[in-house]
């Protein structure tokens, strides 16, 4: 019934039920009563861009990826926009207005017997942000897209990566997926303590290994900030009213922090709900490797003899985080710190903090 008296019915039975189900032996931290507001700064409201627009906009950028070879062009924009309010007994009271707004494109190529995919920004959903339509136009879909184009048609006669051990340079869309999985995931401090598993399974790390572990090498720094602008993980506080805040997870490659909540720490700040009827848990905001200093050709510099990995085309990781496998797009063979020969099917494997201990160089801002 969706009516004011059905709601406040609604409402009113949920507390009935909470105080016929007593009080639970577990504490929360405490959190600070509040009033918070938190709404997407947006300069262009997707949503009143024209459907004529935006498919026009696709149009044009499917026309560039054309291309001897290519047998399968797609090009997509999407707009999201949620709507929260969050009020506790804790006297938090939260209103949040959050708008996504991304695209992107890709095109197949098929030679002889052999099959490639070149997407951008990204595969599979391609990119978004917390941000308004002018976020679509900067990712550029059409101007990219004859470059798209022809690399997806010259993979189909490409070198296969050989196989090896060797340097790699990971570009910052794959390093997010490789964060991701392999520092975010194992950092959620529900997943140490193993009270949550099912979502992503659990984790090789202890509670004991804080302040201890070597995660990686003295350049590896990453930090976890839900206040960064334009990512998905922005917001004003959790989705159990804890305000947001930046935090160190690992620093200069020592384990430093957990991602977590008022039930398993006395800060929390990472818990979030998928929606109403789901019940929170501890997932990452934005989480970020900070930047080193220098250009993408300084840091290629470095390398004697290497492979450059571009773009996300599978990921394989095992429950505890640990044993990884990724697959990307494209690759390119390094010699003597110059990009040499195209190679495709390229997969690199590793164990955490044996590949992150393996860190040797970080491209500056410009590159993040």
């Amino acid at each position: 019934r969706l009516t004011a008296a059905g709601a406040d019915e609604a409402a009113r039975r949920a507390c009935d039920f909470a105080r016929a189900a007593g009080r639970s032996e577990r504490r929360l931290a405490p959190v600070a009563p509040g009033a918070h507001v938190f709404r997407t700064p947006v300069e262009r409201d997707p949503f009143a861009v024209s459907l004529e627009d935006k498919i026009e906009h696709c149009l044009a950028a499917e026309r560039s990826l054309k291309h001897p070879g290519v047998i399968v062009t797609s090009a997509f924009v999407r707009a999201l926009r949620e709507t929260k309010t969050l009020l506790t007994t804790d006297g938090v009271e939260l209103e949040h207005e959050l708008v996504e707004s991304g695209g992107g494109i890709e095109a197949i190529a098929a030679h002889d017997d052999v099959v490639q995919q070149r997407s951008y920004p990204a595969a599979y959903t391609g990119s978004s942000a917390q941000a308004g339509w002018e976020y679509v136009e900067e990712l550029g879909l059409e101007r990219e897209a004859a470059r798209i184009g022809e690399q997806a048609a010259a993979l189909t006669r490409a070198d296969e990566c050989p196989a090896g051990r060797t340097t790699v340079v990971i570009d910052s869309e794959q390093m997010t997926a490789q964060v991701h999985e392999s520092v975010g995931h194992p950092t959620e401090l529900d997943r140490v303590y193993g009270t949550e598993a099912a979502y992503a399974g659990t984790s090789f790390l202890a509670p004991s290994n804080l302040g201890e572990l070597r995660y990686g090498s003295e350049l590896m720094n990453v930090t976890a900030d839900p206040t960064t602008p334009l990512g998905l993980g922005t917001f004003a506080v959790d989705d159990e009213g804890v305000p947001a805040a930046a935090a160190p997870i690992v620093a200069e490659g020592i384990l430093s922090g957990f991602l977590t909540s008022r039930e398993t720490d006395e800060r929390g700040g990472s818990m979030r709900a998928e929606t109403w009827n789901r019940m929170p848990l501890v997932r990452m905001t934005n989480l970020h490797l900070e930047p080193g200093a220098g250009s993408f050709e300084e840091l290629l510099d470095g390398v004697a003899e290497g492979v450059y990995l571009e773009t996300n085309k599978s990921w394989s990781i095992d429950d505890k985080r640990l044993n990884f496998q990724f697959g990307t797009q494209i690759a390119w063979e390094i010699r003597d710190g110059k990009l040499g020969r195209m190679l495709r099917d390229a997969v690199y494997t590793g164990i955490s903090p044996q590949f992150w201990a393996g860190l040797d160089a970080l491209a500056g801002p410009a590159e993040w």
